[in-house]
């Protein structure tokens, strides 16, 4: 159970589930995780299967900031440089993760992606926005700022 003034976060190395103080978040300290000792905030975490992004989705109270893409496709080369530097300024207050359609089929399919890349944002557990195409990193946390997440 998440207390006033807590946020819960998935370890990207082991998939625990960790508590964090949101003062300290916002101090800019970044906890370790509490079971592996691996840095709970990185920047964008790299889903490695369906049941981790379920995880993630599930357990992680932050706002996900979630990147769909695939290594084929050329304009998602060019946005993931973006993305990860949004991820670095908007770590410890949205969570963001890589989704390799290739790989993580069956997410993929779960949230109907029909073009790449594609940004989704999810709080709750439910999908609150969605944006289309490339875009710079400025824009990308100008758009996650907009849609509440930031």
């Amino acid at each position: 159970m998440e207390k006033d003034g807590e946020v819960r976060v998935v370890c990207p190395q082991c998939g625990g589930v960790n508590r964090a103080q949101k003062v300290k978040l916002a101090e800019g300290k970044r906890p370790d995780c509490g079971a592996c000792g691996a840095p709970l905030f990185c920047g964008a975490i790299e889903a490695p299967d369906d049941a981790a992004f379920a995880r993630h989705v599930a357990r992680t109270s932050l706002p996900l900031l979630v990147d769909f893409w695939a290594e084929w496709c050329g304009p998602c080369k060019m946005m993931s440089p973006a993305f990860a530097a949004a991820a670095k300024n908007l770590d410890t207050r949205v969570r963001c993760l890589k989704v390799d359609t290739e790989k993580l089929q069956e997410t993929a399919q779960r949230f109907a992606i029909r073009s790449i890349p594609t940004l989704i944002l999810i709080k709750n557990g439910r999908e609150i926005a969605r944006q289309a195409g490339a875009i710079d990193a400025n824009a990308i946390q100008r758009w996650a700022a907009s849609q509440g997440a930031a």
